[in-house]
């Protein structure tokens, strides 16, 4: 079945987190950017000005691409869990909690799997544009 441990839900509310505080730092660092840019563009502007359209279009599809298969893997642990329990219950796991535990699991897993990519860009360029001067 799905597992999920202390540390998968930690990890999640942890990722959540640090998105929290990324986002508006990047968001910031922009928008001031682009007041300071003016109307002539320079070379590293242009580049990050279309580098920010273009990475989210890339990381929202990597995590709906992560969340695709996450379902999927979490549709197959379900069924052949439901599979031993009416077949073989002698087979199917005892103690892993019950029906509810298991969609929360899978729900969570789901989600861990769609923030990642989200994450990791947005982590990426908070810390980048944290060490880059606007002027």
């Amino acid at each position: 079945m799905v597992k999920r441990t202390r540390n998968s839900s930690s990890r999640l509310a942890t990722h959540s987190a640090e998105l929290a505080f990324a986002v508006p730092q990047v968001v910031a660092h922009r928008l001031a950017r682009m007041a300071f840019a003016g109307p002539q563009l320079s070379a590293r502007d242009r580049r990050e000005f279309s580098g920010m359209v273009s990475e989210k279009g890339t990381a929202f599809a990597g995590a709906w691409m992560a969340m695709g298969w996450q379902m999927l893997r979490v549709q197959q642990q379900l069924s052949l869990g439901l599979w031993r329990a009416c077949w073989a219950p002698w087979l199917a796991r005892h103690g892993g909690g019950g029906l509810p535990q298991q969609w929360q699991a899978a729900a969570q897993s789901v989600m861990a799997a769609g923030l990642a990519p989200v994450h990791r860009k947005a982590v990426a360029n908070a810390r980048r544009l944290g060490r880059t001067r606007l002027g």
